[in-house]
Order: structure tokens, then C-alpha cells, then sequence
């Protein structure tokens, strides 16, 4: 359970992973993006511009916006050539150097994927829902940080912003990898698509090294809007939840298993492990407006 970030040393800090500016197809500059998440309360935030040939293959430099209450992680959305269905990749990948090589024209993905692992950076799949990824080709992105499971951007697009069924698909099959929230703000005035999703990362300092690591290390927890406080884990007896107040929380693990409480305004959670036999678990709080946080997955 080492990736429980709750008993960690240091402080949630509120950042959105994945964020378009002029540099590609954004409507925002990039220090005009910087200001709004700034101004919006935001600890940190990374622009990831698609990296492609007909924007100059972009890694955003916003270290001229950060300040001593904000800091930017540099990063870009990757692509290759071509899912099951024909689609691009799409890899969100935060901690981007900015001397990455831009991908060969025969570079598959999963390949990709594990040069900007092996570059430094945390990768997630992005939004496979929205773009039809299929099983299979979530799974060839082995070396993958995490699965992008809630896209701001698409609630608006075409409705598919949820890809938590995907991410139980992985972990069924055994693969270990997190989750993560994002806006993938636009600034396009056909959508909403600022603070819908964001991640809280549990660090040392409000570093852009520190987050990194600890998004590397799973050290952090999704949200649309609630808040979790705390998670502790009594193996075989029960996981422990505190959190704002929600109307219920859940624990969930492989295929149909979970167990939770309910009630108008709960804080915490006392869930038994007595009849759980995943290997793995998920914690869900979800408030009465339906917004939702969710945990990384732990391993029992």
C-alpha cells in the first residue's frame, strides 16, 4: 500500500495534467492559461501541446509564469500512428524534456510511450473512451504511469468523459498502473472544459521535481470535486476513508465487488474487507451532485 500518499511528508497541491494553449490547437496563450489556473487556485499546471509536425513539434516553456505560489510541469501530448481502429495515439506526457525527438514515422505508440518514460516523464493514456481505444490497445502501452479516466473537454464534445471502465479492465487483467483526472482545457467557447478534472499530489515542496516524482510514485488522488482527507488500510479487516462530505463511498475492486456506506452528508468510512477478494481496491466518493474523487488503486 506504499502508494497511499496519505501518511506521505508534505502537502496536497491541486494541479491539471493536460491543458492546450496557441501553441497548438488552444485558444489561450500560454501565459494567458498559466494566469486563468493561477488565478483559479490551482498549485501547478501542465500545458501539454500536441506534439506534431504542423505545430513545430511544441514543449511548451512555461517557467517564465511560474511564482512562488505557482509552478508548470513542461510536458506535450504525444502521437503515433495507429490504434486498432485506426485513431492516433494519444499519450499524455508530463515532465517532457524539451530536447525529446520527435517520433519516426514508423514509431508505434507503445514504443513512444516508453522513450518518454525512459526520458523521465509520467505518461498516462489519454481519454481512451472518447477515442474508441480498445482493450488491447491500452494494454500495449505497458509502460504507461496511468489511464486517464475522466476528460473534461469530452463531456461536452460527445458525452464519453469516463474511462474508469477501462482502467477495471486493466487492473483485472493484472496490469498495475493509476488513474488521473484532467481538464484538457481548450479554452474553446463551445465547451466547458476548465476545473472539470484535476489531480491533488502529495509532495514535499511545490517543486516541479517533487510533483513529478510523486506522480511517478502514484503519490496523489483524482477528483471532480470532492475531497479526500485520508485513507488507511487494516489488511483483511478494513480500508478507512475520511473525506468532504459525500452521500456515499465506495470500495471497489475486480469485476462486480465493492462495499460501501451512504447517507447525506458522510465524512467517513469504516469498510469492511470481511467478504473482499480483490486483489486490488479503489476508493470512490461521490457528493450529492454527482462529482466524484477517486484514489489510486492499491495492491492487498
Amino acid at each position: 500500500m506504499k502508494n497511499l500518499p496519505f501518511d506521505r511528508p508534505g502537502h496536497f497541491y491541486r494541479g491539471n495534467l493536460h491543458t492546450h494553449s496557441t501553441r497548438s490547437d488552444g485558444e489561450r496563450s500560454p501565459e494567458a492559461v498559466c494566469t486563468y489556473y493561477r488565478e483559479a487556485g490551482y498549485d501547478f499546471l501542465a500545458i501539454t501541446d500536441h506534439y506534431m509536425q504542423r505545430f513545430g513539434f511544441p514543449v511548451t516553456d512555461t517557467r517564465p509564469y511560474r511564482t512562488p505560489e505557482f509552478t508548470t510541469i513542461l510536458g506535450a501530448e504525444l502521437h503515433a500512428e495507429a490504434t486498432e481502429f485506426g485513431e492516433l495515439w494519444h499519450l499524455l506526457a508530463v515532465g517532457l524534456p524539451q530536447d525529446f525527438t520527435p517520433p519516426q514515422p514508423d514509431e508505434s505508440g507503445p514504443a513512444l510511450a516508453a522513450r518518454a518514460v525512459a526520458a523521465g516523464a509520467y505518461v498516462a493514456v489519454a481519454h481512451p473512451v472518447w477515442h474508441a481505444m480498445t482493450e488491447a490497445d491500452v494494454l500495449a502501452i505497458s509502460s504507461a504511469h496511468a489511464i486517464e479516466i475522466f476528460n473534461g473537454v469530452s463531456v461536452d464534445h460527445n458525452d464519453r468523459a469516463d474511462s474508469m471502465y477501462m482502467l477495471d479492465l486493466v487492473l483485472t487483467r493484472g496490469r498495475r498502473v493509476f488513474a488521473c483526472a484532467t481538464d484538457d482545457a481548450h479554452f474553446d467557447p463551445k465547451f466547458n472544459d476548465t476545473q472539470r478534472g484535476w489531480v491533488n499530489v502529495k509532495a514535499e515542496a511545490l517543486d516541479p521535481d517533487a510533483l513529478l516524482a510523486a506522480l511517478r510514485a502514484g503519490a496523489y488522488y483524482s477528483s471532480t470535486g470532492p475531497a479526500i482527507h485520508d485513507i488507511q488500510v487494516i489488511p483483511g479487516e478494513e480500508v478507512y476513508v475520511r473525506c468532504s462530505p459525500a452521500e456515499r463511498i465506495f470500495l471497489t475492486g475486480r469485476t462486480w465487488q465493492s462495499t460501501f456506506v451512504h447517507g447525506p452528508g458522510i465524512t467517513e468510512a469504516h469498510l469492511s474487507l470481511k467478504n473482499f477478494t480483490s486483489p486490488y481496491g479503489i476508493i470512490t466518493v461521490r457528493d450529492p451532485y454527482g462529482r466524484r474523487a477517486w484514489s489510486n488503486p492499491f495492491w492487498f
